[in-house]
């Protein structure tokens, strides 16, 4: 094993970069040279001098490495290696960043205002649109084997330490201490890892929490659609998609009172404290957002009505062909700039 470990580093950093100088001789002078995620930032030196655009979703992996985030410390080899990274990200000079979160970490990073340095938002899947409620439910039931006709809370998120999916169970069961709810928790996207398992099975209403696992794009577009309402109290992200796909199907947010989340979700959203890292502060604040989550499932038609509707305009500015316009300006003006 520590043999192919040493060759996979030697052709990352030794084979394959000098294979790419050899390659880009061969290219035309207007070539432009795009880097999908800012984490390529070891190779990002090769491209410097040429036509090149880098696209950055977020630093979470940078923070972390520098300590900033106390929920997901680095070993010291993850710290050197994240900083190999930045140092090749700094010699980059045109950047597209998904929120202007991103793009302020980005310059307080490289430590200077790029030569380009523009936020693209990302662009809904258009399959993301409302689907009558009880069609939804009751689809969805059957695909699941649940009774989801009172409807139901939702969750969807990766098992990566910022998704806070333990914090979803916490909020879950402050709301259900409560004695006011009795409908499910559905959380989609990675099955339960190890930690949020044994949270689960700590839970007086496990029962009642269901780990759907992942599901197609239609599939999830009646998970938000048939939802009560949507739980996304993520401790940081670069974006933040299901904010707006849980919107633009007409589903009410709760999510976390920071950027980008703030960003995304606009005029439209619940917003709510980031959870605490004592568990003992953790607590109070999912007995807070328990109450604000009671307060949305006890909304009157008319108030769930304008939520809706503020949620699905909101959304429209994900529009997918304007986000992939912007991109296309944006590689013609490096390539010919005025």
């Amino acid at each position: 094993m520590a043999a192919r470990k040493w060759m996979v580093y030697i052709d990352q950093y030794i084979i394959f970069p000098g294979e790419v100088k050899m390659r880009m001789k061969k290219c035309p002078a207007d070539t432009l040279f795009v880097f999908t995620d800012q984490s390529l930032g070891p190779w990002i030196p090769l491209a410097a001098n040429s036509n090149h655009i880098i696209h950055c979703h977020d630093f979470l992996a940078q923070y972390s490495a520098l300590g900033k985030i106390k929920e997901n410390p680095v070993s010291w080899t993850g710290k050197l290696y994240q900083g190999f990274i930045r140092k090749g990200f700094r010699k980059g000079k045109n950047f597209i960043s998904v929120s202007n979160k991103t793009r302020n970490d980005l310059h307080e990073f490289i430590g200077h205002q790029p030569r380009q340095s523009q936020v693209v938002y990302n662009g809904l899947n258009p399959a993301f649109s409302p689907a009558k409620t009880t069609t939804a439910r009751a689809l969805l039931g059957n695909k699941i084997g649940l009774d989801l006709t009172t409807g139901y809370i939702l969750h969807v998120g990766s098992d990566q330490w910022y998704k806070n999916r333990i914090g979803v169970v916490e909020i879950y069961d402050a709301l259900r201490n409560k004695g006011e709810c009795n409908i499910p928790l559905l959380m989609t996207g990675d099955l339960a890892g190890d930690n949020l398992a044994k949270r689960k099975v700590m839970s007086p209403f496990c029962a009642d929490i269901h780990m759907i696992g992942s599901v197609d794009v239609e599939y999830l577009r009646l998970c938000y659609s048939g939802a009560s309402v949507f739980l996304f109290p993520s401790l940081a992200e670069g974006f933040g998609w299901p904010i707006a796909e849980a919107m633009a199907c007409g589903c009410p947010v709760v999510t976390t009172n920071e950027a980008p989340m703030t960003e995304v979700a606009g005029d439209a959203g619940f917003f709510i404290a980031r959870r605490p890292h004592s568990n003992k502060d953790a607590e109070v604040w999912a007995s807070e957002v328990a109450e604000i989550v009671r307060k949305i499932l006890n909304f009157s038609i008319e108030q769930r009505s304008e939520v809706t509707k503020r949620g699905i305009e909101n959304a429209e500015r994900f529009d997918s062909k304007n986000t992939l316009d912007l991109i296309e300006e944006m590689y013609k003006a490096v390539v010919y700039p005025a």
